[in-house]
Protein backbone atom coordinates (compact mmCIF):
# COMPACT_ATOMS: atom_id res chain seq x y z
CA UNK A 1 0.00 0.00 0.00
CA UNK A 2 1.02 3.69 -0.41
CA UNK A 3 2.11 6.07 2.19
CA UNK A 4 -1.33 7.91 1.95
CA UNK A 5 -2.98 5.33 2.95
CA UNK A 6 -1.08 4.27 5.57
CA UNK A 7 -1.76 7.66 6.95
CA UNK A 8 -5.20 7.31 6.72
CA UNK A 9 -5.57 3.98 8.19
CA UNK A 10 -3.84 5.44 11.30
CA UNK A 11 -6.00 8.07 11.49
CA UNK A 12 -9.00 5.94 11.44
CA UNK A 13 -7.64 3.68 13.88
CA UNK A 14 -6.60 6.34 16.17
CA UNK A 15 -10.81 7.36 16.43
CA UNK A 16 -9.65 10.83 14.76
CA UNK A 17 -12.93 11.71 12.53
CA UNK A 18 -11.68 15.80 11.82
CA UNK A 19 -8.86 17.53 10.53
CA UNK A 20 -8.15 20.82 10.99
CA UNK A 21 -6.54 22.36 7.93
CA UNK A 22 -5.25 24.64 5.52
CA UNK A 23 -5.04 23.46 2.05
CA UNK A 24 -1.95 23.61 -0.19
CA UNK A 25 -0.01 21.65 -2.67
CA UNK A 26 2.38 19.08 -1.07
CA UNK A 27 -0.99 18.02 1.31
CA UNK A 28 -2.75 16.79 -2.36
CA UNK A 29 -2.49 13.11 -1.17
CA UNK A 30 -4.09 13.89 1.42
CA UNK A 31 -6.80 16.20 0.29
CA UNK A 32 -7.18 13.58 -2.87
CA UNK A 33 -7.63 11.00 0.10
CA UNK A 34 -10.40 12.24 1.55
CA UNK A 35 -12.86 11.48 -0.45
CA UNK A 36 -11.95 7.43 0.09
CA UNK A 37 -12.70 8.13 3.67
CA UNK A 38 -15.93 10.13 4.39
CA UNK A 39 -15.95 8.84 8.19
CA UNK A 40 -13.04 11.61 7.99
CA UNK A 41 -14.66 15.16 8.27
CA UNK A 42 -12.15 18.19 7.25
CA UNK A 43 -12.77 21.31 8.77
CA UNK A 44 -11.36 24.28 6.35
CA UNK A 45 -10.06 27.07 7.63
CA UNK A 46 -8.57 30.12 5.67
CA UNK A 47 -5.54 30.84 7.56
CA UNK A 48 -3.60 28.31 9.71
CA UNK A 49 -3.32 30.00 12.66
CA UNK A 50 -6.76 29.65 13.20
CA UNK A 51 -6.92 25.59 11.85
CA UNK A 52 -4.63 24.80 15.25
CA UNK A 53 -6.55 27.56 17.58
CA UNK A 54 -9.44 25.66 16.47
CA UNK A 55 -8.08 21.86 16.94
CA UNK A 56 -6.13 23.29 20.36
CA UNK A 57 -9.80 23.87 21.78
CA UNK A 58 -11.63 21.52 20.39
CA UNK A 59 -8.79 18.89 22.22
CA UNK A 60 -9.73 20.21 25.70
CA UNK A 61 -13.49 20.13 24.47
CA UNK A 62 -13.78 16.05 23.03
CA UNK A 63 -11.26 15.11 24.99
CA UNK A 64 -9.72 13.58 21.77
CA UNK A 65 -6.79 13.91 19.85
CA UNK A 66 -7.18 16.74 17.36
CA UNK A 67 -5.52 16.55 14.19
CA UNK A 68 -4.31 19.41 12.13
CA UNK A 69 -2.86 19.46 8.29
CA UNK A 70 -0.83 22.79 7.37
CA UNK A 71 1.09 23.77 4.40
CA UNK A 72 4.88 23.67 4.26
CA UNK A 73 7.31 26.17 5.92
CA UNK A 74 4.88 29.64 5.54
CA UNK A 75 1.84 27.87 6.74
CA UNK A 76 3.92 25.62 10.06
CA UNK A 77 5.22 29.62 10.27
CA UNK A 78 1.32 30.73 10.59
CA UNK A 79 0.52 28.42 12.98
CA UNK A 80 3.58 28.64 15.46
CA UNK A 81 1.74 31.05 17.69
CA UNK A 82 -1.07 29.19 17.91
CA UNK A 83 1.16 25.85 18.58
CA UNK A 84 2.36 27.44 21.66
CA UNK A 85 -1.43 28.49 22.56
CA UNK A 86 -1.75 24.51 22.97
CA UNK A 87 1.40 23.83 24.30
CA UNK A 88 0.49 26.21 27.51
CA UNK A 89 -3.06 24.36 27.19
CA UNK A 90 -1.64 21.19 27.93
CA UNK A 91 -3.87 20.01 24.57
CA UNK A 92 -3.30 16.60 22.94
CA UNK A 93 -2.48 16.97 19.35
CA UNK A 94 -0.98 15.96 16.44
CA UNK A 95 0.36 18.71 13.89
CA UNK A 96 1.53 18.03 10.44
CA UNK A 97 2.38 19.91 7.43
CA UNK A 98 3.15 18.55 3.79
CA UNK A 99 6.69 19.00 2.96
CA UNK A 100 8.27 19.27 -0.17
CA UNK A 101 9.50 15.81 -2.21
CA UNK A 102 12.73 14.71 -0.56
CA UNK A 103 14.59 14.30 -3.41
CA UNK A 104 14.35 18.43 -4.06
CA UNK A 105 16.28 18.63 -0.70
CA UNK A 106 19.38 20.14 -2.14
CA UNK A 107 17.84 22.47 -4.80
CA UNK A 108 16.30 24.82 -1.99
CA UNK A 109 12.96 24.41 -3.16
CA UNK A 110 10.18 27.19 -3.02
CA UNK A 111 8.17 27.32 0.76
CA UNK A 112 10.93 24.46 1.66
CA UNK A 113 12.66 24.47 5.27
CA UNK A 114 13.61 22.69 8.03
CA UNK A 115 10.16 22.01 9.38
CA UNK A 116 10.91 19.40 12.14
CA UNK A 117 13.57 22.22 13.25
CA UNK A 118 10.99 25.14 13.42
CA UNK A 119 8.21 23.27 15.22
CA UNK A 120 10.49 21.54 17.79
CA UNK A 121 10.49 24.75 20.46
CA UNK A 122 6.71 24.23 20.65
CA UNK A 123 6.05 21.14 20.35
CA UNK A 124 6.55 18.02 22.96
CA UNK A 125 7.99 16.17 19.55
CA UNK A 126 9.05 17.07 16.14
CA UNK A 127 10.39 14.73 13.44
CA UNK A 128 9.77 14.07 9.45
CA UNK A 129 8.83 11.11 8.18
CA UNK A 130 11.64 10.23 5.61
CA UNK A 131 10.69 6.69 4.18
CA UNK A 132 6.64 5.34 3.85
CA UNK A 133 8.14 2.04 6.14
CA UNK A 134 8.36 5.26 8.73
CA UNK A 135 4.63 6.38 8.79
CA UNK A 136 2.97 4.13 10.97
CA UNK A 137 5.52 3.87 13.57
CA UNK A 138 6.16 7.52 13.54
CA UNK A 139 2.22 8.14 13.66
CA UNK A 140 1.55 6.09 16.35
CA UNK A 141 4.67 7.35 18.50
CA UNK A 142 2.89 11.01 17.80
CA UNK A 143 -0.27 10.47 19.24
CA UNK A 144 1.12 8.83 22.57
CA UNK A 145 3.48 11.36 22.99
CA UNK A 146 1.06 13.88 22.41
CA UNK A 147 -1.08 12.16 25.36
CA UNK A 148 1.54 11.42 27.45
CA UNK A 149 0.91 13.88 30.96
CA UNK A 150 1.25 17.08 30.62
CA UNK A 151 -0.42 16.86 27.28
CA UNK A 152 0.81 18.83 24.46
CA UNK A 153 1.44 19.02 20.72
CA UNK A 154 3.76 17.10 18.79
CA UNK A 155 5.03 17.92 15.19
CA UNK A 156 5.24 15.33 11.81
CA UNK A 157 6.39 16.62 8.54
CA UNK A 158 4.82 14.54 5.93
CA UNK A 159 7.15 14.96 1.90
CA UNK A 160 4.89 14.74 -0.36
CA UNK A 161 6.82 11.50 -2.16
CA UNK A 162 7.13 9.60 0.99
CA UNK A 163 2.92 9.80 0.98
CA UNK A 164 3.25 8.32 -2.12
CA UNK A 165 5.82 5.46 -1.97
CA UNK A 166 4.99 2.28 -1.24
CA UNK A 167 5.03 0.21 1.65
CA UNK A 168 4.46 -3.35 3.49
CA UNK A 169 3.83 -1.77 7.16
CA UNK A 170 0.62 -0.84 8.11
CA UNK A 171 -0.47 1.27 9.63
CA UNK A 172 -0.47 1.66 13.07
CA UNK A 173 -2.72 0.93 16.05
CA UNK A 174 -3.33 2.95 19.44
CA UNK A 175 -1.67 1.37 22.42
CA UNK A 176 -4.17 0.85 24.83
CA UNK A 177 -2.66 2.82 27.98
CA UNK A 178 -4.45 2.95 31.76
CA UNK A 179 -1.80 6.05 32.84
CA UNK A 180 -3.82 6.73 35.45
CA UNK A 181 -1.76 5.75 38.44
CA UNK A 182 -3.07 5.82 42.09
CA UNK A 183 -1.15 8.55 44.46
CA UNK A 184 1.45 7.08 47.22
CA UNK A 185 -1.13 6.56 50.17
CA UNK A 186 2.16 7.81 52.18
CA UNK A 187 2.27 11.30 50.61
CA UNK A 188 -1.42 11.38 51.09
CA UNK A 189 -0.92 10.50 54.56
CA UNK A 190 1.53 13.34 55.08
CA UNK A 191 -0.74 15.85 53.10
CA UNK A 192 -3.61 15.03 55.39
CA UNK A 193 -1.52 15.86 58.54
CA UNK A 194 -0.87 18.88 57.10
CA UNK A 195 -4.15 20.01 56.01
CA UNK A 196 -5.83 18.49 59.14
CA UNK A 197 -3.61 21.16 60.96
CA UNK A 198 -4.00 23.80 58.83
CA UNK A 199 -6.24 26.74 60.33
CA UNK A 200 -7.05 28.63 56.85
CA UNK A 201 -6.20 26.68 53.97
CA UNK A 202 -6.37 27.48 50.49
CA UNK A 203 -6.32 25.33 46.71
CA UNK A 204 -5.24 26.71 43.86
CA UNK A 205 -7.30 24.61 41.01
CA UNK A 206 -5.63 24.28 37.66
CA UNK A 207 -6.79 23.23 34.80
CA UNK A 208 -5.57 19.62 35.46
CA UNK A 209 -8.29 19.32 37.72
CA UNK A 210 -11.12 20.05 34.73
CA UNK A 211 -9.49 17.53 31.83
CA UNK A 212 -8.99 14.44 34.42
CA UNK A 213 -12.83 15.18 35.64
CA UNK A 214 -12.29 15.69 38.86
CA UNK A 215 -14.21 19.13 39.36
CA UNK A 216 -17.20 17.59 42.05
CA UNK A 217 -14.03 15.22 43.74
CA UNK A 218 -12.72 18.61 44.50
CA UNK A 219 -15.91 20.35 45.34
CA UNK A 220 -16.09 17.31 48.07
CA UNK A 221 -12.69 18.04 49.25
CA UNK A 222 -13.63 21.92 49.83
CA UNK A 223 -16.39 20.95 51.65
CA UNK A 224 -14.65 18.98 53.96
CA UNK A 225 -12.05 20.67 54.74
CA UNK A 226 -13.05 24.51 54.56
CA UNK A 227 -10.78 25.59 51.91
CA UNK A 228 -11.40 29.05 49.68
CA UNK A 229 -10.13 27.72 45.93
CA UNK A 230 -8.42 30.19 43.71
CA UNK A 231 -7.96 29.72 39.40
CA UNK A 232 -4.97 30.93 38.19
CA UNK A 233 -4.56 34.38 36.20
CA UNK A 234 -4.59 32.44 32.61
CA UNK A 235 -6.63 29.13 33.01
CA UNK A 236 -8.35 27.39 29.92
CA UNK A 237 -10.95 25.31 31.93
CA UNK A 238 -13.32 25.55 34.70
CA UNK A 239 -11.91 23.51 37.80
CA UNK A 240 -14.66 24.66 40.00
CA UNK A 241 -17.97 26.03 40.36
CA UNK A 242 -17.83 29.72 40.10
CA UNK A 243 -21.14 30.42 42.23
CA UNK A 244 -19.94 28.21 45.56
CA UNK A 245 -19.12 30.57 48.46
CA UNK A 246 -15.44 28.70 48.31
CA UNK A 247 -14.41 30.54 45.35
CA UNK A 248 -11.98 33.20 45.48
CA UNK A 249 -11.65 34.37 42.07
CA UNK A 250 -8.80 34.79 40.19
CA UNK A 251 -4.87 35.19 40.91
CA UNK A 252 -2.56 38.41 40.14
CA UNK A 253 -0.06 38.30 37.96
CA UNK A 254 3.00 39.10 39.95
CA UNK A 255 4.57 37.85 43.16
CA UNK A 256 3.89 41.04 44.94
CA UNK A 257 -0.04 40.15 44.24
CA UNK A 258 -0.30 36.84 45.20
CA UNK A 259 1.50 37.27 48.07
CA UNK A 260 -1.24 39.95 49.57
CA UNK A 261 -4.02 36.99 48.19
CA UNK A 262 -1.92 34.40 50.20
CA UNK A 263 -1.37 36.85 52.96
CA UNK A 264 -3.81 35.35 55.59
CA UNK A 265 -3.04 31.22 54.74
CA UNK A 266 -1.36 29.00 56.33
CA UNK A 267 -1.51 26.34 53.75
CA UNK A 268 -1.60 26.33 49.71
CA UNK A 269 -2.63 22.97 47.65
CA UNK A 270 -1.80 23.33 44.05
CA UNK A 271 -3.69 21.39 42.28
CA UNK A 272 -2.62 20.11 38.44
CA UNK A 273 -0.89 23.59 36.82
CA UNK A 274 2.48 25.28 35.80
CA UNK A 275 2.02 27.38 38.87
CA UNK A 276 2.19 30.23 37.98
CA UNK A 277 2.35 32.40 35.20
CA UNK A 278 3.40 36.21 35.72
CA UNK A 279 3.62 39.24 33.48
CA UNK A 280 5.69 41.15 35.71
CA UNK A 281 8.87 40.20 38.29
CA UNK A 282 8.32 40.93 41.76
CA UNK A 283 11.00 39.93 44.50
CA UNK A 284 10.26 36.72 46.69
CA UNK A 285 7.85 34.54 47.45
CA UNK A 286 3.88 34.35 47.23
CA UNK A 287 3.43 32.40 49.94
CA UNK A 288 3.77 33.96 53.61
CA UNK A 289 6.49 33.04 56.34
CA UNK A 290 5.15 29.24 57.67
CA UNK A 291 2.62 28.45 54.46
CA UNK A 292 3.16 24.64 53.99
CA UNK A 293 2.56 24.02 50.12
CA UNK A 294 1.21 20.93 48.72
CA UNK A 295 1.37 19.63 45.63
CA UNK A 296 -0.53 17.38 43.15
CA UNK A 297 0.35 16.50 39.60
CA UNK A 298 -0.47 13.76 36.82
CA UNK A 299 2.96 14.55 35.48
CA UNK A 300 6.70 14.38 37.22
CA UNK A 301 8.09 16.93 35.72
CA UNK A 302 5.72 19.51 36.80
CA UNK A 303 5.50 18.86 40.68
CA UNK A 304 8.22 21.03 42.83
CA UNK A 305 9.52 22.42 39.65
CA UNK A 306 8.87 26.08 40.57
CA UNK A 307 9.14 26.13 44.58
CA UNK A 308 10.03 23.32 46.91
CA UNK A 309 6.69 21.59 48.38
CA UNK A 310 6.05 20.42 51.85
CA UNK A 311 4.32 17.16 50.79
CA UNK A 312 4.12 16.34 46.83
CA UNK A 313 2.73 13.34 44.97
CA UNK A 314 2.16 12.40 41.73
CA UNK A 315 -0.88 10.23 40.29
CA UNK A 316 -4.24 10.62 38.76
CA UNK A 317 -5.55 14.08 39.64
CA UNK A 318 -9.29 12.75 40.43
CA UNK A 319 -8.26 9.80 42.39
CA UNK A 320 -5.33 12.12 44.50
CA UNK A 321 -8.31 14.34 45.20
CA UNK A 322 -10.38 11.12 46.60
CA UNK A 323 -7.62 9.67 48.87
CA UNK A 324 -7.24 13.35 50.05
CA UNK A 325 -11.19 13.29 51.09
CA UNK A 326 -10.91 9.80 52.37
CA UNK A 327 -7.60 10.60 54.89
CA UNK A 328 -9.11 13.94 56.18
CA UNK A 329 -11.65 12.96 58.46
CA UNK A 330 -9.76 13.93 61.54
CA UNK A 331 -10.31 18.24 60.77
CA UNK A 332 -12.21 20.29 63.20
CA UNK A 333 -15.78 20.43 62.11
CA UNK A 334 -16.38 23.17 64.12
CA UNK A 335 -13.45 25.17 62.42
CA UNK A 336 -14.76 24.06 59.19
CA UNK A 337 -18.34 25.20 58.98
CA UNK A 338 -16.60 29.04 60.80
CA UNK A 339 -15.05 29.13 57.50
CA UNK A 340 -17.80 28.04 55.10
CA UNK A 341 -20.25 30.39 57.27
CA UNK A 342 -17.51 33.10 56.27
CA UNK A 343 -17.15 32.13 52.49
CA UNK A 344 -20.81 32.56 52.22
CA UNK A 345 -20.43 36.15 53.99
CA UNK A 346 -17.80 37.23 51.88
CA UNK A 347 -19.77 35.52 48.81
CA UNK A 348 -23.11 38.05 49.56
CA UNK A 349 -20.95 41.11 49.54
CA UNK A 350 -18.69 40.29 46.94
CA UNK A 351 -21.95 39.67 45.20
CA UNK A 352 -24.05 42.90 46.49
CA UNK A 353 -20.90 44.99 45.31
CA UNK A 354 -20.99 43.81 41.83
CA UNK A 355 -24.62 44.64 41.64
CA UNK A 356 -23.65 47.95 42.51
CA UNK A 357 -21.09 48.40 40.63
CA UNK A 358 -23.28 47.79 37.62
CA UNK A 359 -25.83 49.65 39.00
CA UNK A 360 -23.25 52.99 39.07
CA UNK A 361 -22.29 52.28 35.52
CA UNK A 362 -25.55 51.53 34.14
CA UNK A 363 -26.55 55.18 32.43
CA UNK A 364 -22.90 55.26 31.41
CA UNK A 365 -21.70 56.16 27.41
CA UNK A 366 -20.66 54.10 25.62
CA UNK A 367 -21.98 51.36 27.68
CA UNK A 368 -19.83 50.27 30.73
CA UNK A 369 -17.90 46.93 30.55
CA UNK A 370 -19.85 45.44 33.22
CA UNK A 371 -23.83 46.59 32.06
CA UNK A 372 -22.41 44.60 28.72
CA UNK A 373 -21.83 41.61 30.43
CA UNK A 374 -25.26 41.98 32.43
CA UNK A 375 -26.99 42.36 29.44
CA UNK A 376 -25.62 39.20 27.77
CA UNK A 377 -25.49 37.15 30.06
CA UNK A 378 -29.55 37.70 30.62
CA UNK A 379 -30.06 37.32 26.76
CA UNK A 380 -27.99 34.45 26.56
CA UNK A 381 -29.31 30.39 27.26
CA UNK A 382 -28.80 28.78 30.56
CA UNK A 383 -26.64 26.16 29.45
CA UNK A 384 -24.28 28.53 27.20
CA UNK A 385 -20.42 27.84 26.84
CA UNK A 386 -17.94 30.90 27.32
CA UNK A 387 -15.53 31.00 25.03
CA UNK A 388 -13.70 34.09 26.86
CA UNK A 389 -10.87 36.16 25.21
CA UNK A 390 -12.58 39.17 26.99
CA UNK A 391 -9.04 40.18 28.62
CA UNK A 392 -9.84 43.26 30.28
CA UNK A 393 -13.05 42.93 31.50
CA UNK A 394 -12.55 39.20 32.31
CA UNK A 395 -13.12 40.11 36.24
CA UNK A 396 -16.45 41.42 34.95
CA UNK A 397 -17.14 38.08 33.04
CA UNK A 398 -16.31 35.74 36.02
CA UNK A 399 -18.34 38.24 38.32
CA UNK A 400 -21.93 38.20 36.13
CA UNK A 401 -21.64 34.47 35.11
CA UNK A 402 -21.77 31.27 36.52
CA UNK A 403 -19.84 28.29 35.46
CA UNK A 404 -20.89 25.07 37.46
CA UNK A 405 -18.90 22.60 35.14
CA UNK A 406 -15.76 21.90 33.57
CA UNK A 407 -17.20 21.96 29.77
CA UNK A 408 -18.86 25.40 30.36
CA UNK A 409 -16.12 28.09 30.17
CA UNK A 410 -13.15 27.57 27.30
CA UNK A 411 -10.42 30.00 27.14
CA UNK A 412 -6.72 30.26 25.76
CA UNK A 413 -2.97 29.90 27.82
CA UNK A 414 0.27 31.26 27.21
CA UNK A 415 -1.17 35.04 26.74
CA UNK A 416 -0.91 34.65 22.47
CA UNK A 417 -4.08 36.72 21.69
CA UNK A 418 -6.72 35.84 18.75
CA UNK A 419 -7.05 32.40 21.04
CA UNK A 420 -11.12 32.90 21.16
CA UNK A 421 -12.56 33.15 17.68
CA UNK A 422 -10.35 30.60 16.54
CA UNK A 423 -11.13 28.31 19.45
CA UNK A 424 -14.70 29.14 19.14
CA UNK A 425 -14.79 26.81 16.04
CA UNK A 426 -13.01 24.18 17.82
CA UNK A 427 -15.67 24.05 20.48
CA UNK A 428 -18.51 24.53 18.36
CA UNK A 429 -17.30 21.11 16.49
CA UNK A 430 -16.87 19.04 19.85
CA UNK A 431 -19.83 20.30 21.17
CA UNK A 432 -22.78 20.87 18.47
CA UNK A 433 -25.70 20.44 20.94
CA UNK A 434 -24.99 23.23 22.85
CA UNK A 435 -25.25 26.87 22.17
CA UNK A 436 -21.91 28.62 21.89
CA UNK A 437 -21.52 32.03 22.88
CA UNK A 438 -17.67 33.96 22.03
CA UNK A 439 -16.41 37.03 23.82
CA UNK A 440 -13.90 38.70 22.36
CA UNK A 441 -12.14 42.10 22.50
CA UNK A 442 -12.17 43.99 19.25
CA UNK A 443 -8.23 43.93 19.16
CA UNK A 444 -8.08 40.45 19.89
CA UNK A 445 -10.23 39.23 17.35
CA UNK A 446 -8.49 40.65 14.43
CA UNK A 447 -5.66 38.23 15.01
CA UNK A 448 -8.63 35.32 13.52
CA UNK A 449 -11.71 37.52 12.22
CA UNK A 450 -10.99 34.66 9.31
CA UNK A 451 -12.67 32.30 11.76
CA UNK A 452 -15.67 33.53 10.84
CA UNK A 453 -16.05 32.25 7.28
CA UNK A 454 -15.19 28.79 9.18
CA UNK A 455 -17.82 29.03 10.80
CA UNK A 456 -20.50 30.49 8.09
CA UNK A 457 -18.50 27.51 5.57
CA UNK A 458 -19.81 24.66 8.26
CA UNK A 459 -23.24 26.48 9.68
CA UNK A 460 -21.84 26.57 13.01
CA UNK A 461 -24.38 28.37 15.04
CA UNK A 462 -21.63 30.35 17.18
CA UNK A 463 -22.97 33.51 19.04
CA UNK A 464 -19.78 36.11 18.11
CA UNK A 465 -19.84 38.92 20.54
CA UNK A 466 -17.17 41.54 19.88
CA UNK A 467 -16.67 44.27 22.63
CA UNK A 468 -15.50 47.25 20.89
CA UNK A 469 -13.72 49.71 22.92
CA UNK A 470 -11.73 50.80 19.98
CA UNK A 471 -8.52 50.56 22.00
CA UNK A 472 -5.49 47.96 23.04
CA UNK A 473 -6.94 48.36 26.75
CA UNK A 474 -5.06 45.93 28.49
CA UNK A 475 -1.57 47.75 26.74
CA UNK A 476 -3.03 50.72 28.23
CA UNK A 477 -2.93 49.54 31.86
CA UNK A 478 0.56 47.47 31.16
CA UNK A 479 2.04 50.89 30.47
CA UNK A 480 0.99 51.89 33.47
CA UNK A 481 1.83 49.48 35.57
CA UNK A 482 5.33 49.55 33.73
CA UNK A 483 5.83 53.08 34.17
CA UNK A 484 5.26 52.40 38.00
CA UNK A 485 7.25 49.00 38.61
CA UNK A 486 10.11 51.07 36.60
CA UNK A 487 9.84 54.62 38.13
CA UNK A 488 9.28 56.46 34.66
CA UNK A 489 7.90 59.79 35.00
CA UNK A 490 5.65 60.24 32.46
CA UNK A 491 2.59 62.29 31.02
CA UNK A 492 3.03 60.81 27.86
CA UNK A 493 -0.33 59.69 25.63
CA UNK A 494 -0.59 55.88 24.61
CA UNK A 495 0.96 55.34 21.73
CA UNK A 496 -0.19 53.48 18.59
CA UNK A 497 -2.57 51.54 20.83
CA UNK A 498 -5.84 53.06 20.01
CA UNK A 499 -8.09 51.49 17.33
CA UNK A 500 -9.89 54.60 15.60
CA UNK A 501 -8.14 55.32 12.52
CA UNK A 502 -9.48 53.91 10.56
CA UNK A 503 -12.69 52.77 12.48
CA UNK A 504 -13.17 49.19 12.12
CA UNK A 505 -16.41 47.99 10.78
CA UNK A 506 -17.59 44.30 12.27
CA UNK A 507 -20.34 43.44 11.35
CA UNK A 508 -19.32 44.40 7.46
CA UNK A 509 -16.56 41.98 7.73
CA UNK A 510 -19.02 39.37 9.16
CA UNK A 511 -21.25 40.02 6.28
CA UNK A 512 -18.26 39.28 3.99
CA UNK A 513 -17.40 35.73 5.18
CA UNK A 514 -21.20 35.27 4.82
CA UNK A 515 -21.94 36.04 8.81
CA UNK A 516 -24.78 37.79 9.98
CA UNK A 517 -24.19 40.66 12.18
CA UNK A 518 -25.73 42.94 14.51
CA UNK A 519 -24.29 46.75 15.62
CA UNK A 520 -24.99 48.20 18.63
CA UNK A 521 -24.65 51.07 20.59
CA UNK A 522 -27.35 51.41 23.09
CA UNK A 523 -26.73 49.19 26.10
CA UNK A 524 -30.71 48.67 26.02
CA UNK A 525 -30.39 46.60 23.05
CA UNK A 526 -27.69 44.14 23.91
CA UNK A 527 -30.49 41.52 25.19
CA UNK A 528 -32.70 41.24 22.79
CA UNK A 529 -30.10 40.76 20.28
CA UNK A 530 -28.69 37.99 21.64
CA UNK A 531 -31.26 36.58 22.47
CA UNK A 532 -32.20 36.69 18.88
CA UNK A 533 -29.08 35.88 17.84
CA UNK A 534 -29.37 32.35 19.49
CA UNK A 535 -32.81 31.79 18.07
CA UNK A 536 -31.66 32.10 14.54
CA UNK A 537 -29.65 28.65 15.16
CA UNK A 538 -26.95 30.44 12.53
CA UNK A 539 -23.81 31.92 13.19
CA UNK A 540 -24.08 35.52 14.15
CA UNK A 541 -21.54 38.32 15.09
CA UNK A 542 -22.78 41.35 17.73
CA UNK A 543 -20.34 44.52 17.77
CA UNK A 544 -21.34 46.56 21.04
CA UNK A 545 -19.59 49.41 21.51
CA UNK A 546 -18.27 49.81 24.96
CA UNK A 547 -16.28 52.57 26.95
CA UNK A 548 -12.79 52.67 26.91
CA UNK A 549 -10.18 53.15 29.53
CA UNK A 550 -11.65 55.44 32.21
Amino acid sequence: MRGRQVFMETLLAHGVDRIFGNPGTTESPLLDSLLDYPQIQYIVHLHEGIAVGAANFYAQASGKTAFVNLHVAPGLGNGIGMIYGALKNSSPMVVTAGQQDTRLRLRDPVLGHDLAAMAAPVTKWSVQVEHADELGPILQRAFKIANEPPAGPVFVALPINVMEQETNIAAGKPAHIFPASRPDPAGIEAMAQLIVAAKNPTIVAGDEVARAGAVEALEKLVERIGASVWFEGLRGRNAFPTDHPAYRGTLAFDTTGLAMQFSDTDLVLLVGGPFFEEVWYAFGRPFPPGCKVLQIESAPSRLAYNFAVDAGVIGDVGAALEALWQATTGVNGAAVRERHDAFRTQKEQESAAQKARVQKAWSRTPTSMARALAEIRNGAPADVIVVDETITANLDLFKTFSFAGADDYYSGRGGGIGQGLAGAIGVAVAEPGRPILCLSGDGSSMYSIQALWTAAHHDLPIVFVILANREYRVLKHNIDAYRQRFDVKSNKPYMHMDLRGPMMGFVDMAKGMGVDGTHITRAEDIQAAVAAAFKSGKPHLIEIEIEGKR
